[in-house]
């Protein structure tokens, strides 16, 4: 018998009941990250059922989704800014917070900001655990050899209740990652020309590995922008190894493991790493030497191409293909660079952490945004801000032109303020391009804090490497 990868280790570490034809498995689940947008119904059934939220302790909330990314000083002032919806939704929040016993991440906290990036800065993320949250990015949490993935708002309810989940067990998938990055390239661009060739149901039913020497070398921050595509691919999540990285940057974390407890803890990471004869259902290989900058230029993030390549050419029978051209105002056989553009979102769970805002403001510094473009720079958490702000980033936006905001999700999916007008073109560092994402109408190309820099500057889309 072959050794267990490393989502078999961690699966099986936490079944309750194994999965038979009939009845999925019940994991038990480590973390539930909870926010104002999946939540409330899962709150309102268990109060319609008189129960508790079984482990408060394990239950990690915050908002994020509908937060306004401007200066709130008052409950009046953000009544005023906010949609209905979302103003709804963040009171909501903080009432069902204190009506279960939970410890909320809100406006007032230090430790507020996207889901997804508070998780692992705070230490809470760690190794073999079960990790869930009502919403698809959950994989992010993979960069830290964690297992997690999006739950509906009924599994949210089903977890509150009783920290397990029913749940299949998908098939494995390795990613090998094999070369070396060249200056003006990223983690960005790895995921982009990663589901540009599985395309976006190449990892439907399986939960990836990104593994070899290649995937070694990315810090945690790029394998968390890695991860948290995972589901662009149709995977059910992604995962890395744990290692020495990934132990570095969890020690000292204020919700980490300290003492023995870090003693006994690292002992056990160390042994989650997949065994060297572990077998995957499926595997591919990815030379990242011979990568360009990624960029996409369709309505999903398969359709993907390097940014100094021309558009391809839809079948005759592919009238998506071509749906999405027409939508997207684009023609086939045509270059994307040089296309002019409108907006520039840098931030969402996938490029809103400090290294993001360090590349950025690295193309920023001494130049400026181009005449007729909004560029907008949120940071990802509270924290981000503050580490941002001392190094001064914030200022060489200002001075190139580009909006600093508070932390939030912000652009990524326009209900919070943030939004871009119907027709306008903008080049976003977020995870999803569909028709709408991030505002009626809008058009958006998916690219790297680099490249969405570089197009800032220019005011059409743009190659970053002449900047490096």
């Amino acid at each position: 018998m072959s050794g267990k990868s490393l989502f078999d280790k961690v699966w099986d570490m936490h079944i309750v009941a194994s999965e038979t034809e009939d009845v999925p498995a019940i994991l038990y689940i480590d973390l539930h990250l909870v926010h104002e947008v999946t939540s409330p119904q899962a709150f309102d059934a268990l109060r319609t059922r008189g129960l508790t939220v079984r482990r408060p302790d394990l239950t990690l909330a915050t908002m994020d989704h509908s937060t306004p990314t401007v200066p709130i000083n008052s409950l009046q002032e953000l009544k005023v800014i906010s949609e209905p919806e979302a103003f709804e939704q963040i009171i909501q929040m903080e009432k069902n917070c204190e009506d279960f016993g939970l410890k909320l991440r809100g406006f007032d906290s230090d430790e507020r900001g996207i889901v997804h990036v508070i998780g692992p800065e705070l230490g809470a993320t760690q190794p073999g655990k079960t990790i869930v949250c009502g919403d698809s990015h959950t994989s992010t949490h993979g960069a830290l050899g964690a297992l997690a993935f999006g739950i509906g708002t009924t599994e949210v309810c089903h977890v509150l209740a009783t920290q397990c989940l029913l749940q299949r067990k998908p098939k494995t998938f390795a990613v090998n990652l094999v070369g070396q990055l060249q200056p003006g390239v990223t983690a960005k661009d790895i995921i982009l020309a990663i589901i540009g060739e599985i395309g976006v149901d190449g990892g439907t039913g399986h939960a990836i590995e990104y593994r070899g020497e290649a995937a070694s070398r990315l810090s945690i921050e790029e394998r968390m922008t890695i991860c948290n595509m995972a589901i662009e691919g149709g995977a059910r999540t992604g995962m890395f190894a744990p290692d020495d990285t990934t132990f570095e940057y969890i020690a000292g974390r204020p919700l980490a493991p300290s003492g023995t407890a870090w003693d006994t803890s690292l002992s056990n990471w160390r042994l989650l790493p997949s065994c060297d004869d572990a077998k995957f259902d499926k595997e591919a290989t990815l030379n990242i030497s011979e990568l360009k900058p990624m960029i996409t230029f369709g309505t999903n993030p398969g359709m993907v191409i390097p940014v100094d390549g021309v558009i391809p050419t839809p079948s005759a029978t592919d009238t998506g293909f071509a749906k999405a051209l027409d939508y997207m105002q684009l023609e086939a056989g045509q270059p994307l660079a040089g296309t002019p553009v409108d907006i520039v979102f840098i931030g969402s769970c996938t490029n809103s952490r400090l290294s993001d805002l360090r590349a950025a403001a690295s193309l920023f510094k001494g130049r400026k945004v181009a005449d007729g473009v909004r560029a907008l720079v949120v940071p990802g958490s509270a924290k981000v801000k503050r580490d941002a702000e001392a190094e001064n980033l914030p200022a060489i936006f200002q001075a190139a032109g580009a909006e600093w905001r508070e932390p939030g999700c912000s652009m990524c999916l326009a209900m919070n303020g943030d939004f871009v007008p119907a027709g306008k073109l903008a080049v976003s560092t977020s995870n999803r391009n569909f028709e709408g994402r991030q505002g009626k109408g809008a058009r958006t190309v998916l690219a790297s804090p680099l490249t969405a820099a570089a197009s800032a500057i220019n005011g059409v889309v743009s190659d970053p490497r002449p900047f490096i």
